[in-house]
């Protein structure tokens, strides 16, 4: 069997052409260099691999699959956002999940495809059966490098690739808005558009198929898909530490606790964030054993409470010892103030615990945050979205991949007053900014806390925290106008009817919420 392989150069003026036009939209024109015939060497080369599945348990087969190409020698890098698509060709059959992810490796591309047969023999996948039927994984070479490979068992680019949104979609996601390599420049130039990859999706209907019923892009949590691009999130607050600012003290038993939860289910709390650490500037930091101590009777109880039942419940930490333990009893996710800067071993930790992973900007830690060095911001926005997505690519190569992230700018951590008006104002151009190095990033889900924090009281000459709820009300406004998916709040009654009018806002705008949404 004889490979025919053909390598696209990428000429640095041509690169930069490229980064010119995404400033408009994705590209400037895209030509292809004279091809010319080579051999594959054992050098590194970055593959794009697309996922999907929908027997089984899809999520489980989708990690299996990841782990087993780790081992195979397929070094993941990035990974798209997740999707649930309706099936193509066949439709009498379950939805699928799909995905994609990029990934570097030595293996030529006849012993990259060998691989992945083998991972899905092992997954069991059979042979035979009815093409474009069920499978429990299906893993196809989108691209490898900047060949095209063409042979009797191989075709690449995949030669279905164009005409499918759900392949398109997340192969978007692993891209940024502005081209990071030659190799990147060749697959967009594999299209055969003059506008690349960019073009290809916009012609196939682009972030418009998103949300509708044939094309979901969900976030995994609690045995279940959420579709985040539907509608906005209130996440209520149950704080159970003694110092924190607006009702430490309140919350300490567990009778309190449960008493409290159970008043923001009954005002429609989506989901309820369970925090035992201060996290306001200056607070002292308590060991794992006290925050343990504190946290683990209240969550016990709320987890068998039948009012929480399809509750999403969240736990504020920055220990994964804590983020661990809480899990093991029922936790759903786990939302990090620090972004893993507070405990080395928080991503690994995540990685394995398969949970959403909320990665907050902040800088120094809750006793340093204020100090004069860490407020310095030249462009606020841009700085936030460079800082924060630094810290998802760590937790991204450490194995959390784009799915389980959500992000939070930080409001009123390491920020000046002026900061928090500027990244409510500026949530859109911190998806912007963060888009330019990952698409998927740029799309996860986006949480925003501004609720009863001091620089409402310096704006609206509010001492006391609980009499800046109107001033709460404003921001989630904003906010969930801009594009914010979650709200963190004490008061869920009147912070959810704000949350309801936006997204009414939004829905008659556009019918599938696409205003700011993606």
């Amino acid at each position: 069997m004889m490979n025919i392989l053909k390598y696209l150069g990428s000429p640095r003026r041509q690169h930069l052409s490229i980064r010119r036009y995404f400033k408009a939209l994705g590209f400037s024109s895209l030509h292809n260099a004279p091809n010319s015939s080579v051999e594959v060497h054992s050098e590194d080369q970055e593959v794009v691999i697309a996922l999907g599945s929908n027997v089984g348990n899809r999520l489980q087969n989708f990690k299996e699959a990841l782990k087993s190409m780790n081992k195979s020698g397929i070094h993941i890098t990035r990974h798209a956002c997740l999707y649930e698509s309706a099936p193509a060709y066949v439709t009498d059959q379950p939805h699928f999940l799909n995905s994609a992810v990029r990934a570097v490796t030595k293996l030529g591309p006849h012993e990259l495809l060998a691989e992945l047969k083998k991972i899905e023999k092992d997954l069991g996948r059979t042979e035979g059966g009815i093409r474009y039927g069920p499978r429990p994984i299906d893993l196809d070479i989108l691209f490898y490098g900047k060949y095209k490979v063409s042979s009797n068992i191989l075709n690449v680019p995949h030669e279905r690739i164009w005409e499918r949104p759900f392949v398109v979609a997340p192969l978007m996601d692993i891209l940024g808005s502005a081209v990071d390599s030659d190799t990147v420049a060749c697959w967009h130039s594999f299209s055969g558009h003059s506008g690349g990859l960019v073009e290809t999706w916009k012609r196939l209907g682009g972030e418009s198929l998103i949300g509708e019923e044939g094309l979901k892009r969900v976030l995994p949590v609690a045995d279940g898909l959420v579709n985040w691009s539907q509608r906005a999130f209130v996440m209520g607050i149950l704080n159970l530490t003694p110092d924190s600012f607006s009702d430490g003290g309140k919350f300490q038993s567990v009778e309190h606790a449960i008493s409290q939860v159970r008043k923001m289910i009954s005002e429609g709390a989506d989901m309820i964030d369970i925090g035992a650490q201060s996290t306001r500037p200056m607070a002292s930091r308590i060991s794992v054993e006290e925050e343990l101590g504190r946290l683990i009777p209240v969550l016990e109880a709320v987890l068998t409470m039948p009012e929480a039942e399809g509750k999403l419940v969240s736990i504020d930490t920055f220990y994964s010892e804590v983020a661990s333990e809480a899990v093991s009893k029922g936790a759903h996710l786990i939302n990090d103030v620090s972004a893993g800067q507070l405990d080395p071993n928080m991503f690994k930790v995540i990685a394995d615990l398969d949970v959403p992973y909320v990665a907050m900007h902040m800088r120094g830690d809750p006793c340093t945050m204020q100090n004069s060095e860490n407020l310095q911001y030249d462009n606020v926005c841009k700085q936030i979205a460079s800082e924060l997505y630094s810290r998802v690519r760590e937790a991204e190569i450490s194995g959390i991949p784009a799915w389980r992230i959500i992000i939070d700018p930080g409001i009123g951590f390491s920020k000046k007053t002026e900061d928090n008006l500027d990244i409510l104002m500026g949530l859109p151009d911190i998806r912007a900014e963060i888009a330019k190095k990952s698409l998927a990033i740029s799309h996860v889900p986006l949480l925003i806390g501004p609720s009863r924090k001091s620089f409402l009281r310096e704006i609206c000459s509010r001492p006391a925290a609980d009499e800046r709820d109107p001033a709460t009300i404003a921001c989630v406004t904003a906010g969930v106008l801009g594009g914010a998916n979650i709200v963190r709040v004490h008061n869920v009654r009147d912070n959810l009817d704000a949350v309801k009018l936006c997204n009414a806002f939004l829905r008659q705008k556009s019918p599938r919420m696409k205003c700011s949404r993606q």
